[in-house]
Parts: C-alpha cells; sequence; structure tokens
C-alpha cells in the first residue's frame, strides 16, 4: 500500500501543510499539489462531489505523491469507507460529539483487530486485490489515517476518554462551527474558542494523538508553538474570490491597483 505523506511527516514530529478544495475540477489539485501542499482536503460534507469526482482528485494528488484528506458526511458506514477504497489517504470525520460515537467510527473505520470495517479490497487503496490480503488489512490500519473533528463544546467533556482510544489518529479542532455552537458565529477570539483551542492540543500531545486545526497564515507560528502539527491555511474559492476582485479593483482604479496582475506579467518576463 501507498504510504502516506502526512504520517510520514507528522510521525518524524515535522508540520504539514493542507489546502482545502471545494472546487470539483482535479486540475486544481494537481495545481495546489505542484505547489508544494502535502495534503489536499476534500470535503463531502458540504460539497456535493460525486464519487467519479472525488477518485479524479485523488488521482490528481496521487501523480503528485501528495496525499488526500476527504472529509466525510455523517452517515452509514458506506460513507466512511469508500473515500479510503478510492485511496485517499484519510479521512475526517466532522462533529464527533462523545465517546460513544468516536467507538462506533473507529469501528466502522478500521479493519480486525481494531474495528470491524467492512472488507473488499479489490479496489484502488487495496491493488485490485493484486496484493497480500492480510498485507492490505495492516498496511490500511497502519497507513491511513482517521481523524476526528472536534467542533462542539459537548465532546470536551469526553476528550480524554476519546484521545486514549486506539484506532484513530488525530484530533482536528475547527473553529467556525466551534464559535456557532457558543453563539458566538465568527468570532474567533472568543475566549471558550481559545481555551477550546488549547484544551484539543494539550489533550491530543497527552495521549499520543496529532492535533490538527485551521487558520490564517498569520497564525501558523502560534498554533505551530502550541502544539498543532497539522495546519490547513487556505482554499481555492478564497484565493479565486480575491484574485478576481483584485483585477476587477484593478482595472476600475487604474493599473497601480492591480498589483497581482501586474507582478505575475512581471515574473514571465
Amino acid at each position: 500500500m501507498r504510504e502516506s505523506l502526512v504520517l510520514k511527516k507528522l510521525r518524524a514530529g515535522e508540520n504539514v501543510c493542507s489546502f482545502k478544495v471545494n472546487l470539483a475540477d482535479a486540475r486544481v489539485v494537481e495545481i495546489a499539489a505542484q505547489a508544494g501542499f502535502d495534503c489536499l482536503w476534500l470535503d463531502q460534507e458540504h460539497i456535493g462531489q460525486d464519487w467519479s469526482i472525488l477518485a479524479s482528485q485523488i488521482w490528481a494528488a496521487k501523480s503528485q505523491g501528495k496525499d488526500t484528506l476527504v472529509r466525510v458526511p455523517r452517515g452509514s458506514y458506506s460513507d466512511y469507507v469508500k473515500p479510503l477504497e478510492l485511496d485517499a489517504s484519510g479521512i475526517m470525520v466532522p462533529h464527533i460529539m462523545n465517546l460513544a460515537d468516536a467507538k462506533k467510527v473507529i469501528g466502522m473505520t478500521r479493519f480486525h483487530p481494531i474495528g470491524k470495517r467492512a472488507i473488499d479490497g479489490g479496489n484502488a487503496d487495496g491493488g485490485y486485490a493484486a496484493g497480500n490480503f492480510k498485507d492490505y488489512l495492516r498496511d490500511a490500519n497502519q497507513q491511513r489515517f482517521v481523524i476526528f473533528q472536534i467542533e462542539d463544546p459537548e465532546p470536551l467533556e469526553d476528550i480524554e476518554a476519546i484521545a486514549q482510544l486506539e484506532g484513530f489518529d488525530m484530533l482536528f479542532f475547527g473553529p467556525g462551527d466551534f464559535s456557532q455552537a457558543i453563539g458566538a458565529p465568527g468570532d474567533m477570539d472568543h475566549p471558550k474558542i481559545q481555551e477550546a483551542r488549547q484544551k484539543v492540543v494539550e489533550v491530543a500531545k497527552k495521549y499520543g494523538k496529532f492535533a490538527g486545526t485551521t487558520g490564517p497564515l498569520t497564525k501558523v507560528a502560534e498554533y505551530q508553538k502550541m502544539g498543532y502539527q497539522f495546519m490547513s491555511i487556505g482554499a481555492d474559492v478564497l484565493t479565486l474570490t480575491k484574485y478576481c476582485s483584485d483585477l476587477v479593483t484593478g482595472f476600475q482604479n487604474g493599473p497601480e491597483e492591480a498589483g497581482n496582475d501586474k507582478d505575475y506579467y512581471a515574473a514571465k518576463k
């Protein structure tokens, strides 16, 4: 089975940068992977990507030797394991709410002896049944990662018990939904968000799990100092929206406002 770049770097104590892809075109994934991101975050929770699109995006990342992380919708075991069978490097399960919820997810996403994941082996992650069956089960447990997204106050009550479970790799703090859950939508500096962010990383480190979160580039150094090794630091829609806005502003206000476009063409000379 293909080795996970994300796990390799995290296990070596290195930091990982991820880029979120909302658009359906696999070329977006390829461009971001070529730019040097370790991981491409694909989404099925909020975006209606069909399975053929997801497969093409995973192929695009693999062509550049990079990992893909698929945030799955909350649903049946099939929703969780299909991205892995397409050879995504990992999945992120949103809104883990308590210890029982975490145990259920592990049971559906890990093979024996950790869980009872449904077995096929005839898909991309199993080399289309070309390899050794027992090696496939072992490698899937070791080289594919499962992330629990903590984005509600409720799981904080069970966070230490959750972190002690075998069968998942990372606690990922989601500040956006957490801000809404505490009644302060978008207030990223709210004391409860800062407290939760600190608690998640401390518990992850205490029990040998990795910690991940999202945030602007200006916060990367601060979060890494806290202990967050996995950082999602951008998205295709944000990049395209800003670039288009800058172009329109430059067109309306004159060349001096068209910095991005001018710099791009200057670099091509």
